[in-house]
């Protein structure tokens, strides 16, 4: 009998969907089926993880920047009806698929309408509190007001300090039924020559995305260092392009970026989370440049630093001489949390 999982990352970047693949892996492993389900970049990324699964189309949640950071929360009130409309929309396209599919469980990661009420549904997500300035305590318990919906919680990170996460990932009072796994990653740590000095690895929504491969474009003409550049821009073909110094792609598989990450002395990115837990897995000493406006990668970067792991700098203050201030930090640190996956899945048993 198949035992059809819907996994449903949500569109936002690529690391919603990137840390849904060791989950996807260790479900066919264990005989599941995992039926693919999401939108845009996100579901295109997966359907070139794994060609042979099932996949379907979610609504988009029209996610978009600003180009100003500080607009970035009115700009998500201003397109907040078509998020809520496309919610509503997933909802009943998840009863379908429910029964159309004979789905024995749900995995949203972020998808706030992906669960049912007849079948398991486990909701991913390591932002328990959502920062959102003066907001932050109404935006927090509508996020906790959603998981309630869910039967379980998972936080890929670790329960006790220390943690990726902070205040971000933990309650220190809370009725939900909160599953810790320990840090997620696709990727795994290989002793390799190094070929690059740098590795610059971009994701997220537009424009913020191309509004920094615009600026680092520039400032890496006086970087003297051989650069591997990955755009994080899906496309049905790979490109690659060799300038200079640099070599240029526009999007790596897994396997692909795995060897660029074992292949490179450090690592120059976005401060978000998915990122954050391939570099702590991988021990790789990173400089972070958070999303402008965006309240959970600035959190996240500022805490690094103080904690003395790795060094950030704004996106409009940036300047490639910062990253001789890498040699001042420690690095992210390497945690280990063994997933019982068995005993996760009995959720998905009926039993």
């Amino acid at each position: 009998m198949t035992k059809n999982i819907l996994i449903a990352p949500l569109n936002w970047g690529l690391g919603h969907a990137t840390r849904c693949i060791p989950i996807i892996r260790v479900l066919e492993h264990y005989g599941f089926t995992p039926v693919l389900a999401s939108d845009g970049e996100a579901l295109q990324l997966l359907q070139k993880e794994f060609p042979h699964l099932p996949f379907v189309t979610l609504p988009s949640y029209d996610i978009e920047y600003a180009k100003e950071g500080s607009d970035f929360k009115w700009k998500l009130i201003k397109n907040s009806p078509k998020m809520i409309q496309a919610i509503f929309e997933e909802k009943k396209m998840v009863k379908k698929l429910t029964r159309e599919w004979d789905l024995k469980g749900i995995i949203s990661d972020n998808r706030l309408g992906v669960y049912s009420k007849k079948v398991p549904s486990v909701f991913i997500t390591h932002q328990l509190n959502v920062l959102s300035g003066k907001t932050t305590w109404i935006s927090s318990k509508l996020h906790q007001y959603f998981i309630k919906k869910f039967t379980e919680c998972w936080i890929p990170d670790m329960k006790n300090k220390p943690n990726l996460t902070g205040k971000l990932g933990h309650l220190k009072n809370s009725d939900l039924p909160l599953k810790y796994l320990g840090p997620l990653s696709r990727l795994e740590k290989r002793e390799t020559a190094k070929h690059y000095e740098l590795m610059v690895i971009l994701s997220g929504p537009e424009p913020q995305r191309t509004l920094l491969e615009e600026k680092l474009i520039i400032e890496l003409q006086r970087y003297n260092g051989s650069v591997i550049f990955i755009k994080g821009k899906v496309a049905p073909q790979q490109t690659q392009e060799t300038i200079g110094h640099i070599t240029y792609y526009n999007f790596m598989t897994s396997d692909e970026i795995e060897q660029a990450y074992n292949e490179s002395e450090m690592v120059l990115c976005r401060s978000g989370y998915t990122t954050v837990m391939d570099l702590a897995k991988l021990q790789k000493n990173a400089f972070f440049i958070p999303t402008p406006g965006q309240f959970e990668q600035e959190y996240l970067a500022k805490r690094f630093q103080r904690n003395g792991y790795a060094p950030f700098a704004e996106q409009e203050h940036f300047r490639i001489e910062n990253l001789l201030e890498m040699g001042l930090y420690k690095g992210l640190p390497q945690l280990t949390e063994t997933v019982n996956w068995k005993q996760l899945f009995i959720l998905f048993e009926g039993k």
